[in-house]
């Protein structure tokens, strides 16, 4: 299909739903990172953190989610909702349908955070807990045949992307001169809008995907011209363990994403180490990707440029994140 007839969310869609999530969700801040690594690795580069890790929830998903349930009529809000996740998406749509008043359930692997699944549970969802994240998104499909309830997608969709698409816009009006931004990549959602917002307002700004070696489906998608399905999902970050790419975000991410790029675990271990001795900031490991990819296969290509770094969640346990900056520390 001809790029240009592609569907994609539009500028006007993008700040409409902005308007609505308008006192629901956090402008969040950015703050420039000049000290510690970036001083010694990337000296003449300009970093900004968009501040994603402080929005509602915890993440950027709240915006997705909170768009997703605005659009459905009554009859579907009635029967409820049910999604499945790692956790992020999981605790947005809690949150979301608590705000709205009506009924949701999760269905999340059993590798999931217990600090994540309790959190889901605080704001009134029914979370079931299955093998993997494959079995995960069969069980999901089965509750919605089987109850009525309506699948909010993790990423997949255009609810999903005129609500992240709102990142991006924030993004530009708070740093309107950006040569390049850095996104980390799942199944998608956040860098399809994220992109689609920068691309229409500043056509010229880079945008660059960053995927775990072991989770790349969107890496693999964009270099076979479709969604491909990985046969296994290997990484520590498990916000961004999507086993596939869709069709929706896939073809978002083609027509406004310059690049995905891949960095190893040891290097996302190593970011979440900078970004805590550095900037005093408690991340995941998906959060790190931007930094991990700044630091490693993008310094040279972005030496000098001003550069926006999505830092898209905080929702960890303090086990895994101590095990995660010990293992960067020690790497580095």
């Amino acid at each position: 299909m001809n790029q240009e007839l592609l569907p994609y969310p539009s500028l006007k869609e993008i700040r409409e739903t902005a308007e609505r999530l308008h006192g629901r969700v956090l402008e969040t801040p950015v703050w420039p990172w000049q000290a510690g690594v970036i001083a010694g690795m990337a000296p003449h580069t300009e970093v900004w953190l968009k501040l994603e890790l402080w929005q509602q929830t915890g993440t950027f998903k709240a915006r997705g989610a909170l768009n997703s349930i605005d659009a459905l009529p009554a009859e579907q809000r009635q029967r409820g909702v049910v999604t499945v996740s790692a956790g992020n998406h999981a605790i947005a749509l809690a949150y979301a349908a608590a705000q709205a008043g009506i009924s949701a359930r999760v269905v999340m692997p059993e590798s999931a955070s217990p600090a994540r699944i309790a959190t889901c549970r605080k704001l009134g969802a029914e979370v079931e807990l299955v093998s993997d994240v494959h079995v995960a998104f069969a069980r999901c499909r089965e509750i919605e045949a089987r109850e009525g309830r309506t699948l909010v997608h993790p990423f997949e969709g255009p609810r999903v992307a005129e609500g992240t698409g709102t990142v991006g816009l924030e993004m530009v009006q708070q740093m309107p001169d950006l040569d390049a931004v850095i996104v980390p990549v799942g199944g998608g959602g956040l860098i399809a809008g994220v992109a689609a917002a920068i691309k229409q307002v500043r056509p010229g700004c880079r945008v660059f995907g960053v995927e775990p070696w072991g989770a790349d489906s969107m890496y693999r998608s964009l270099a076979a011209g479709e969604p491909v399905q990985l046969e296994r999902v290997d990484t520590i970050a498990d916000s961004l363990g999507a086993p596939l790419a869709m069709p929706y975000s896939f073809g978002v991410c083609q027509r406004f994403v310059d690049e995905v790029v891949r960095v190893s675990d040891d290097q996302l271990c190593q970011a979440m180490w900078h970004l805590f001795n550095d900037m005093k900031l408690v991340t995941e490991p998906a959060t790190a990707a931007g930094t991990a990819a700044l630091l490693g296969p993008l310094r040279e290509r972005l030496e000098g440029s001003r550069v926006g770094i999505v830092l898209c969640g905080a929702n960890t346990d303090h086990e895994r994140f101590h095990q995660c900056l010990q293992r960067g520390r020690g790497s580095i």
